[in-house]
């Protein structure tokens, strides 16, 4: 849902931006670099605060450009804290890490957001998922049937994830860096039929989200990890509830952008979608 983002929740730079294209500097996407140019000279013409664009294309300091370099050119968006809005939700919204627009905001991350605060929304250019821990080698002389499929065992913390439904998994997870990127599952099933959480956390939204995953839960489940199960037909739980590990917390369902029932599922590990699969038991 890429990084509850996601949800979601964290979105791919959309294709038409990964070629530049001869514009106005105050309104392109994309801007290669000249020789010569600096990144504050590109932000002055581009318009856009110099926080936002090293945000946005991952640059570290001393942030000196190459000629031909293509840097992504994040046009402002802008959100308005909600009363009981969290980071977290924000983030979910736009498919952007917390500490990201906290960063770009000028914020501590880990302090609460203020009701009524306007916030810049940077563009992210490129999102990698955690990597997975190393594969289990094969027994000598034995050629395993099928290949072992590699964990994130090692991850500090780890809740111990359940499948949230019992349904055909009927799309994968395709990593946000990635054009045809799917932060997420999609699992099947009958309208109606129970989804479930995880592991036990702290609910922190449960609701509609208004622009493609309908109804929406969220589930923290503490050190970084959080669930979200997105295109509900009904949310049963509230936020601020305790979940418990296999607890209904919605029915299966077909709203926000879908053509179909399923359930869209997403983990995420301090915000930045991982692929569910790697969490899950074997079915």
């Amino acid at each position: 849902m890429r990084r509850l983002a996601p949800l979601a929740l964290l979105l791919a730079i959309p294709a038409g931006l990964v070629q530049a294209q001869e514009s106005d500097p105050a309104t392109e996407t994309v801007h290669v670099v000249k020789p010569g140019e600096t990144l504050g000279g590109v932000a002055q013409r581009a318009v856009v605060p110099r926080i936002l664009i090293i945000e946005a294309n991952g640059l570290k300091a001393p942030y000196a450009l190459k000629a031909g370099q293509k840097l992504v050119i994040p046009r402002r968006r802008s959100h308005t804290v909600k009363a009981g809005e969290t980071g977290f939700e924000i983030a979910l919204q736009y498919g952007v890490p917390w500490e990201a627009i906290a960063t770009a905001n000028g914020l501590d991350s880990k302090k609460p957001v203020v009701t009524g605060a306007k916030l810049a929304i940077p563009t992210m250019a490129k999102v990698d998922a955690p990597p997975a821990g190393p594969a289990v080698p094969a027994s000598k002389g034995l050629a395993p049937t099928k290949a072992p499929r590699p964990t994130l065992a090692t991850a500090p913390n780890r809740p111990a994830f359940a499948w949230p439904a019992s349904g055909k998994l009927l799309r994968g997870f395709v990593p946000t860096s990635r054009r045809n990127a799917h932060p997420g599952l999609d699992i099947g099933g009958e309208l109606g039929s129970p989804v479930r959480a995880v592991a036990a956390g702290r609910v922190i939204f449960a609701g509609l989200e208004p622009r493609k995953l309908g109804n929406l839960v969220v589930i923290d489940h503490g050190n970084g990890w959080h669930s979200a199960y997105a295109k509900l037909q009904k949310v049963t739980v509230k936020k601020g509830d305790r979940a418990k590990a296999g607890e209904r917390v919605g029915l299966l369902g077909n709203t926000g952008e879908t053509p179909r029932t399923e359930l869209h599922f997403e983990v995420r590990r301090y915000n930045l979608p991982v692929d569910p699969e790697l969490l899950l038991p074997e079915r």
